[in-house]
């Protein structure tokens, strides 16, 4: 088992890791719209949406890995009325790579962010 840590997402902010490898899987913890040094984006979903996808593919990349190798995610929302915007910018983001999703809302997200999204992917 090995952890994952990048400087190119933020840092965790509780007792867990960006990510953990094992048996050639990445498990990426739920990323936010923290930017690597910590800031909270503002309260914008497409804003939001986009760093948080940044901040997977960080995580990703970190652990050798890469949207393209994602085989299932969730995204938390704090709204289901962001469902589709949260899903065009996810939309391009994957492009014609379509792994299994959960979509779920939520009373609340960690530092309030809008949306949150986690990934299970093969290493390359």
């Amino acid at each position: 088992m090995q952890f994952v840590q990048t400087n190119k997402a933020p840092s965790a902010i509780g007792p867990y890791s960006q990510a953990v490898v094992a048996n050639g899987m990445v498990y990426t913890s739920g990323q936010i719209a923290l930017t690597p040094e910590g800031v909270m984006l503002e309260d914008d979903v497409i804003i939001q949406t986009k760093q948080v996808l940044k901040n997977l593919t960080a995580v990703l990349q970190e652990a050798g890995s890469d949207l393209n190798q994602v085989i299932k995610t969730t995204i938390f929302l704090a709204s289901m009325d962001d469902f589709a915007t949260v899903n065009e910018i996810y939309a391009q983001a994957f492009g014609s790579h379509k792994p299994a999703r959960s979509t779920v809302a939520v009373k609340t997200l960690p530092k309030n962010a809008l949306v949150e999204i986690d990934a299970i992917a093969v290493v390359k």
